[in-house]
């Protein structure tokens, strides 16, 4: 996993509340075990027709949207099913931020594992936001994860809270797999001990 860096890019507004895992990306998409190849089909049932073509009036259709890093959704986002392939698919598209009042708690957590920043902010700070968003491409947002700060393109700055582990494995990059590599050393010195202690086993 890439290490977290401060981002400023287009945030794409998405007011809809209780957006679930299934409309982030429907179960027809859950057959695969690879993180990357999901982003094609983000929100597949609002982008597409039923033909396979664009919705043009869908947010992340839209050209100022199309490259959008930062998304500013409704309530209780990532709600429903628990599947992973909600982040991968967010993280494959290219978001690296979200900013709502709520999140459901496994994708919220699942979203620190795959490189995502979930945001949590009061309805109020988040209409401001939205507003921001509101304005398209020429509209930049920063998100500043080390110093715990959003900056909306005319300069307003609001202050957020973060977990301090999570915020820890974000910026250094760490994953499960990761964190578990930073005790490496230990790991193998545990093995060979054991390995000659009980070398039958």
């Amino acid at each position: 996993m890439e290490k977290y860096q401060k981002l400023t890019g287009i945030a794409a507004p998405m007011p809809l509340v209780n957006i679930d895992t299934d409309m982030i990306i429907p179960k027809i998409f859950l057959k695969t075990i690879k993180r990357s190849g999901l982003g094609v089909n983000l929100f597949d049932e609002m982008r597409y027709d039923r033909q396979g073509n664009e919705i043009a009036d869908f947010v992340l259709n839209q050209p100022q949207y199309r490259s959008a890093e930062i998304l500013v959704a409704g309530d209780n986002f990532g709600c429903g099913s628990s599947r992973e392939h909600a982040p991968w698919a967010i993280a494959d598209f290219g978001i690296k931020a979200i900013i709502s009042t709520s999140f459901a708690d496994i994708f919220y957590n699942n979203c620190f594992k795959n490189g995502i920043l979930p945001i949590v902010m009061p309805q109020d700070v988040v209409d401001v936001l939205m507003k921001d968003a509101e304005k398209g491409s020429n509209a930049r947002m920063t998100v500043d994860l080390e110093n715990q700060v959003v900056t909306t393109s005319d300069g307003q700055e609001f202050s957020f809270e973060v977990d301090s582990f999570k915020k820890h494995c974000l910026l250094n990059g760490l994953d499960d797999i990761g964190l578990t590599m930073e005790h490496v050393g230990a790991i193998d010195a545990f093995e060979a001990k054991n390995k000659a202690q009980f070398p039958w086993a």
